[in-house]
This record gives structure tokens, C-alpha cells and sequence, in this order.
């Protein structure tokens, strides 16, 4: 734990004005689940996740999301070799720990959908043969404004493999401040060095998985799963391997708190990082907003 705490703090150098993000997207990762920031440019989305994989000493890649992308471009290719008379595979970049899809919604659904696979089942599947990726594996994906020029929005059944959804905004002025007055932050993420590694970050996951819900706090998640579908706020409400996720959010985020145990406040902290981009408004409805009230009004075992 006092590596996770040196990685945390070590970031916040990198990211300015903005913890409660960055709590967020550690929990995700010890959770064992993709992250989705979503947000206008330069506010830091790629910055975040490159600082993730270099404190974590993950490996990493990044494929930048446009509208010509094809699938192999993300996952490779089955190349044939006149020596060997075999088709060798060409590891695409998602063989990696942590890939960053940037700007994911430029790209068409045919590409995006390349990734239900690995993002599910931490594998690829290439002409009929099925691949292992690396363990860990974990997908950062930046996503643009949906008003902005050219973008294509992630399916339903895209965004439910995102465990979280996150968004930087603008940093509080101080903050602002200490970026036009401190150094680039590529040159200062050059500097970064791993202060844990992958096996670390693997006994980190078992361990938050193996925190126990009580039958009061599955109670107060299926209050929560319960009132989105009733509420008539939502075309449908959460899905129970919503409510999967949200339990694995908060052992995530149990776990960055020090407890071997779970709380109410530990849903409260995820809850709609977790559910919001689960759900579609009726015309003019804000979700969060929603959501938000939603929350305050179910009663905490």
C-alpha cells in the first residue's frame, strides 16, 4: 500500500488540481477495469494516462483513433511466411499492459467494436486463432465532445466495457497557475520512474476482489440498481453486471482508503463515475444531475 500511496501522490505532481480524478482512475485500474475520460481537449487526458502506466511500470502503447483506422491497425495482422510456410501473427499495439485509445468516437463503430473483445475477454481473436493479451491489461480511452466535427458515439454496449467514465475539466486557478509557471509536463513525465510493478498491481487486484459485500451493502446496491429502473428517468435502467461494476468500483476504492472492508460511502465515491454513461435521459434530461438526486434520496443501510 505504500507504493500505491507514493503513485498517487506522485502523480498528483503531474496532474494538477485534480485528486479526486486521479483517485477515481486508481480505483478503476485496481478494480481491474477500463477507464473513459471524456472531456474537451488539452485538459490532460493523455498526460493522465501515460503518468498511470510510468508510476505503475506498465507497458504502453498509443493508437491514435481516426476516421480511416482499420481493425488490424489496432490488432494486428496474420502475415504469411514463404520460409516457414506458417502465417505468423504481427502483434498489433493493443499486446500491450496499458493502451491508450485517444479520441476513440473519431474512429468508425467497425473499429471501435475491435476492442469488445480484448476490453472483455483479455484476448484477440485473428483469423480464427484466439491470443492472450498481457496481464494486466487496461484500456484508457479519451473521448471528444459528442457536438464536436467528426466523431461517431460509442455504442451502448462500447461504453458498458468502460468501468468508469471520468472527465478533467478545467483546473482551478491556482493550479493553472503552477502549469504556466512549471515545466512542461512532457518533460516532467520523462523523469518519472515506477514505484511499483505489474506483479504488485496484480496482488493489488486480487486483493480488492476478495473484499466481501455484506448482505446490507448489496442491499443498498440493488436499492440503487432498483431505482434507476423505476424511476422512468431512463430508457432502461442499470443492468446487473452494472451493478457488478459498481460493487468492483468500490472495493477499488475501499482498498486506496486502507479498509480491508466495504462502505455505503465507498458506492456513494464510484457511483456515477460508474453509472452515467450506463444510462440514456429522456430529451433534455441530465443524467448526472439525476443521478445525483437519485443517490441522495436512497436510504444508507
Amino acid at each position: 500500500m505504500q507504493s500505491l500511496s507514493l503513485a498517487y501522490r506522485q502523480l498528483n505532481t503531474l496532474i494538477l488540481g485534480k485528486p479526486q480524478a486521479i483517485r477515481l482512475a486508481f480505483a478503476c485500474l485496481i478494480a481491474g477495469g477500463h477507464l473513459l475520460i471524456d472531456d474537451v481537449p488539452g485538459v490532460g487526458k493523455t498526460t493522465l494516462a501515460h503518468g498511470l502506466a510510468a508510476v505503475m511500470g506498465l507497458d504502453y502503447r498509443r493508437v491514435q483513433f481516426t476516421s480511416d483506422l482499420l481493425p488490424a491497425d489496432i490488432l494486428g495482422v496474420s502475415i504469411y511466411q514463404r520460409d516457414s510456410g506458417r502465417f505468423e501473427l504481427h502483434q498489433g499495439p493493443v499486446f500491450t499492459q496499458v493502451l491508450l485509445a485517444d479520441e476513440i468516437n473519431r474512429a468508425s463503430p467497425k473499429v471501435q467494436s475491435a476492442l469488445l473483445e480484448a476490453m472483455e475477454e483479455r484476448q484477440v481473436s485473428i483469423d480464427g486463432a484466439t491470443h492472450a493479451l498481457p496481464s494486466p491489461f487496461f484500456v484508457i480511452a479519451t473521448q471528444n465532445p459528442g457536438e464536436q466535427l467528426g466523431t461517431f458515439p460509442l455504442p451502448e454496449s462500447q461504453l458498458d466495457r468502460f468501468l468508469m467514465r471520468i472527465s478533467l475539466g478545467y483546473p482551478p486557478r491556482e493550479a493553472e497557475r503552477a502549469l504556466l509557471m512549471g515545466e512542461d509536463r512532457r518533460v516532467l513525465l520523462q523523469r518519472f520512474r515506477p514505484v511499483m510493478g505489474a506483479e504488485e498491481l496484480s496482488a493489488l487486484q486480487r486483493q480488492a476482489a476478495a473484499l466481501p459485500v455484506t448482505q446490507a451493502l448489496a442491499d443498498y446496491l440493488l436499492a440503487l440498481l432498483e431505482v434507476t429502473r423505476q424511476s422512468g428517468l431512463f430508457s432502461t435502467g442499470l443492468s446487473p453486471r452494472a451493478g457488478q461494476a459498481l460493487a468492483a468500483a468500490a472495493r477499488g476504492w475501499a482498498l486506496l482508503s486502507g479498509r480491508d472492508h466495504l462502505l455505503p460511502e465507498d458506492v456513494k465515491a464510484v457511483f456515477l463515475p460508474v453509472a452515467a454513461h450506463r444510462l440514456q435521459g429522456a430529451s433534455g434530461i441530465d443524467v448526472e444531475r439525476e443521478l445525483g438526486r437519485l443517490l441522495a434520496n436512497v436510504a444508507i443501510p
